[in-house]
């Protein structure tokens, strides 16, 4: 089973604190969701959750690409 990686902490805080908070993944996926959802005639709102996450993937894997 693999293992998604979520890029870590959105909003670091110093260490000793309780919560991590959001991860980036999950402040990518608002991120594009927030975009797909300008044209709401994309699909449904699975669609628009897919499609979220799959963005978030995508951009946390180009973070990983040396330029």
């Amino acid at each position: 089973m693999s293992t998604i990686d979520d890029g870590g902490p959105a909003f670091p805080v110093p260490s000793g604190w309780v919560s991590k908070g959001m991860s980036l993944r999950d402040w990518f996926a608002g991120q594009a969701l927030a975009g797909l959802l300008a044209d709401t005639n994309y699909g449904s709102r699975t669609d628009f959750v897919r499609q979220s996450f799959e963005y978030a993937d995508a951009m946390i894997a180009a973070r990983k690409v040396q330029p």
